[in-house]
């Protein structure tokens, strides 16, 4: 594996979970390929609304790219989320971050929702 030897410009903020195994997986990435970045753990210091639509207006798929539709907690919900407002529903997942796919990682302009190492080379390059 290749050891990313641009200069980095931009900051990452990388919301992460510790017992997150893809969380696990992305931070030995970054940390493997000297890549700086400030660690938020999405429970204790989770997103705000206000990061939660920037991030949101970076995807690609929307919420639906940062939504854990798989989650048991998301299963739980006695919500129809398609009848939230967006407001509402951002609202809802800086409330409970566990319904947030993870990890999240942002420079700003891009982001990367679950362990994907190309996305990450192609972050750096």
């Amino acid at each position: 594996m290749a050891t990313a030897t641009a200069v980095q410009t931009k900051k990452l903020t990388f919301y992460t979970y510790p017992s997150c195994t893809s969380c696990r997986k992305a931070k030995a990435w970054l940390n493997a390929n000297g890549v700086d970045y400030v660690e938020r753990h999405l429970f204790k210091n989770p997103p705000s609304v206000e990061e939660l639509l920037d991030i949101v207006k970076k995807t690609h798929n929307g919420m639906d790219e940062i939504l854990s539709t798989r989650s048991q907690l998301f299963k739980q919900l006695e919500v129809d989320i398609n009848e939230l407002t967006v407001s509402q529903l951002l609202e809802m997942l800086s409330e409970e971050p566990r319904l947030l796919k993870r990890p999240i990682i942002t420079d700003g302009e891009n982001v990367i929702v679950g362990y994907n190492q190309q996305a990450m080379k192609s972050l750096l390059a």
